[in-house]
């Protein structure tokens, strides 16, 4: 039978600006390469600050990028995640449905959708500026053991656990229903932020996704050292170094190097994408190198595209090459 993997995370439209230098990071104090939370004014602002920039909107957020991902590579998805009652979040939840992801979005009449503002540098590194606007009222409350049943995996975005409430339910959940649990630290300032509550969950996680900056923040070490000592946590640690590749444990470490790629465009996605590629392997017994190898062929080829979504050709050449393996 094949194998289901659940996805949740912040419902967020993104709007893509690219820069041609960093002022406006240094103007609005955001250091690159982090992601920070905005209320709606100071969207407004830097809406303001960027209208000279070329700019393309896309549905996205970490979770919902993995699943789009993961769909692409012939997976079947559930995604849950909530939008507000507006033309943005018609336009997100159709887009699910157009990449066959099986969708419990819910809509709130309080606050808008919201949106990830992605600030391009030059150099590919993107900065976010988050409005989470009705994401923030995906809760524990509202969530049903119902929704998780039939899956084997639930992978989870780290951007949640500012809710608490709502990742002790996501967890007990998937335990109660045996799934393996799959968790992307996210961002380093997150992990920074919320240390000692990320220590317990990821103690109850089978799978853990993080990149160089979030590996140092949560172990204090450095790549390759930390891929170590958070495989101490879960059954796999993944640590993705970039242009280097990625490193990867289950107790004994294998390192796949990156994909090469023409041109590094937009990293926007990257590690999301990455994970999609890697649990889409790992979810038909692939072994930990080949999943390594599907993820950074997913990962390479997002990055020569500006945003998350890769279209049909170029989704049917990563299929190709996978296969080729």
């Amino acid at each position: 039978m094949n194998k289901k993997i659940l996805c949740i995370g912040n419902a967020l439209v993104d709007i893509i600006k690219v820069m041609d230098d960093d002022k406006v990071l240094s103007a609005f104090n955001l250091p690159k390469g982090s992601m920070q939370l905005i209320d709606f004014d100071t969207r407004k602002r830097f809406m303001d600050a960027t209208k000279g920039y070329s700019e393309t909107m896309v549905s996205g957020g970490s979770a919902a990028n993995t699943a789009n991902a993961l769909a692409n590579l012939g997976i079947e998805v559930g995604y849950i995640g909530m939008v507000g009652s507006d033309s943005l979040g018609e336009f997100y939840v159709s887009d699910m449905h157009r990449n066959k992801i099986k969708t419990q979005v819910f809509k709130s009449d309080k606050q808008g959708t919201g949106t990830a503002l992605t600030l391009v540098s030059s150099d590919g590194e993107r900065t976010f500026a988050t409005y989470l606007g009705a994401a923030t009222e995906l809760s524990a409350d509202i969530l049903l053991q119902e929704y998780f049943v039939g899956y084997d995996y639930v992978h989870i975005e780290g951007y949640l656990i500012s809710n608490r409430r709502l990742m002790e339910a996501i967890f007990k959940f998937a335990e109660n229903i045996g799934a393996k649990i799959s968790l992307d630290l996210a961002s380093y300032n997150v992990v920074e932020e919320n240390s000692e509550f990320l220590n317990d969950l990821c103690q109850r996680c089978n799978i853990i996704f993080a990149n160089e900056d979030e590996a140092t923040a949560f172990t204090g070490l450095e790549a390759e050292k930390a891929v170590e000592e958070i495989a101490k946590y879960s059954d796999i640690a993944i640590v993705k170094i970039g242009a280097k590749g990625s490193l990867i444990s289950d107790g004994k470490v294998v390192k796949v190097d990156a994909e090469p790629s023409k041109q590094t465009l937009d990293t926007t996605g990257a590690g999301d994408v990455y994970a999609g590629g890697f649990l889409a392997a790992l979810m038909q017994g692939k072994t930990l190198s080949e999943c390594g190898k599907w993820g950074s062929i997913t990962a390479g080829n997002v990055i020569e595209v500006l945003g998350t979504k890769m279209d049909a050709d170029r989704w049917t050449a990563i299929r190709q090459e996978i296969a080729a393996l």
